[in-house]
């Protein structure tokens, strides 16, 4: 049975997707998407989604820099846009929202990427994201200190 979560990330994808190939504005797209898509989402699903969406928008210069650095010979902007939102999305994850384990949020990418990109992107989200995991601040790790 797929999560509530699952379904959340995907709706991220979807509107990550929508944002950066419609040049939509984050907000109006989060609520038209949930208008057409889902209008029965509750409340902390939607929550979800909005953090996602908004903290990747926020971040992307950032989450780019961090992408190529694990993406030997590849530049964010020369990749399919689904891998790069997938990448994106998922990097924000791992950075930022901590409570969720590094290789469930890298599991759940590579679904995304299965199910809608092809067999060599899951491959390279793969290789990314784990390098991504492995390289990621203090802070952002399980179990750190908090930093004052």
């Amino acid at each position: 049975m797929t999560g509530r979560r699952t379904h959340a990330r995907e709706a991220a994808l979807q509107i990550l997707y929508f944002w950066e190939v419609g040049r939509a504005q984050p907000l109006s797209a989060i609520e038209a998407f949930f208008a057409e898509h889902q209008p029965e989402a509750d409340e902390a699903t939607v929550d979800f989604v909005s953090r996602l969406v908004l903290g990747t928008i926020a971040d992307v210069a950032e989450l780019d820099r961090v992408i190529e650095r694990h993406a030997r010979r590849w530049r964010v902007e020369r990749l399919a846009v689904v891998d790069r939102m997938i990448l994106r999305l998922a990097t924000w994850e791992l950075r930022h929202e901590t409570e969720t384990p590094g290789p469930v949020v890298i599991n759940e990418a590579l679904e995304l990427a299965r199910r809608f990109s092809s067999d060599d992107a899951v491959r390279f989200v793969n290789g990314v994201l784990d390098a991504v995991y492995r390289d990621r601040p203090a802070a952002a790790a399980p179990g750190a200190d908090p930093v004052d």
